[in-house]
């Protein structure tokens, strides 16, 4: 059913759509496995699987899933901080792929991050005004003699004093640092920035300062976000746009109030199940997924979802879902919301599977009596 899906074209023509900033096409990231002795590639570790999405300009997506479902790889094979395995990446209108050394360069001020862990990336060595100004100075985005007040009109948009600046990372409080963070990648004028779990690493009630300063500096600079996380309750908070990832592939996709009103995947279902209510009578309905993950290695075959679905048919077996819309600008890949078309279509994909499978099942017999 694979071939079948990517005719249908989600997102034909999205990068001339000049309200969408970023496009994301059928993104392909695989690490390949080594052997131990000749190094030879045995297997590849399908980390992101053929992913898209679109982020239209001034707005946030967020991205969740559990961990390894290949949501910060995605973030940074969209920066160029790894190569691509296949697909396609356009930021206004650019593939950013197509882009040569010097082209890249001159557009990486316009794509930033914000990592999360606000200690490690920061070097220990250099003084805060150092690390905020420092692409600054190499970029050229300011004049040289405009520098020293810019820099500080920056920090203070961030909640930083000005004293900040001779002071190293050692000397600020989690909080703090991650401010530290926000004003370097600020600081370019970016038009996007790859929030990867900013606030994770943070105590709660700072988690709300650092979400709050996001929100209240997107509608100053009119920034817009892809904003990673495992906390529902931020990402609900802040996003506008949701997307869910499970073992590289995106499973639901739609408006931040109508998917948390209406998720419509099982493994989305299950996620927003054990959302905590602040409601000492509410009655919880956790959904249990049983099993583990599968190998990103070794993923099951059709829906990876169907190890651990509780409502997995036949289908989910053996034939790959179809990424669709089902209703207003909401996306989800599942066989529950397939056409009577799409049915045949997986019913006959399985029954060929099914075939193959026990005619190999009868050439390893008859070999083996060989």
């Amino acid at each position: 059913m694979a071939e079948e899906i990517k005719k249908v074209g989600l997102l034909e023509g999205a990068e001339n759509n000049p309200d969408n900033l970023l496009v994301v096409k059928n993104l392909k990231k695989y690490f390949p496995i080594k052997s131990s002795f000749f190094k030879m590639t045995v297997g590849n570790v399908k980390a992101v699987d053929g992913v898209s999405f679109a982020i239209k300009r001034g707005t946030t997506m967020g991205l969740v899933g559990e961990s390894g479902c290949g949501k910060s790889t995605i973030g940074r094979t969209i920066l160029r901080l790894q190569d691509k395995t296949e697909g396609e990446v356009y930021f206004n209108g650019k593939d950013l792929f197509a882009l040569s050394k010097d082209e890249l360069r001159k557009e990486r001020p316009n794509i930033q991050i914000i990592f999360q862990d606000p200690y490690s990336s920061l070097s220990p060595r250099l003084p805060v005004g150092e690390i905020i100004g420092e692409a600054v100075r190499e970029h050229k985005i300011v004049p040289p003699e405009e520098f020293d007040d810019y820099i500080t009109r920056v920090m203070e948009a961030c909640g930083l004093p000005e004293y900040a600046k001779s002071r190293y990372p050692h000397e600020f409080s989690g909080g703090q640092r991650q401010r530290i963070c926000i004003a370097r990648a600020l600081a370019l004028n970016p038009d996007f920035i790859l929030c990867d779990e900013p606030v994770s690493a943070l105590d709660v009630s700072i988690q709300a300062q650092i979400i709050n300063l996001l929100r209240s500096l997107q509608k100053e600079f009119g920034l817009t976000y892809l904003f990673i996380s495992h906390d529902l309750s931020v990402v609900e908070h802040i996003s506008d746009t949701v997307g869910v990832m499970y073992l590289g592939n995106m499973v639901e996709f739609a408006p931040t109030e109508t998917l948390f009103k209406n998720p419509l995947h099982p493994y989305t279902e299950a996620l927003f199940s054990a959302i905590p209510i602040p409601d000492p009578d509410y009655q919880m309905h956790r959904i249990i997924l049983e099993g583990s993950i599968p190998s990103p290695a070794n993923p099951p075959k059709g829906c990876k979802f169907h190890t651990r679905c509780r409502k997995c048919m036949e289908i989910c077996k053996y034939a790959d879902p179809n990424f669709k819309m089902v209703e207003d600008e909401h996306f989800v890949a599942c066989h529950l919301y397939n056409t009577e078309e799409e049915n045949k279509i997986a019913q006959r994909l399985t029954e060929e599977a099914k075939k193959a499978e026990k005619e190999e099942a009868e050439n390893q017999k008859n070999g083996k009596k060989k």
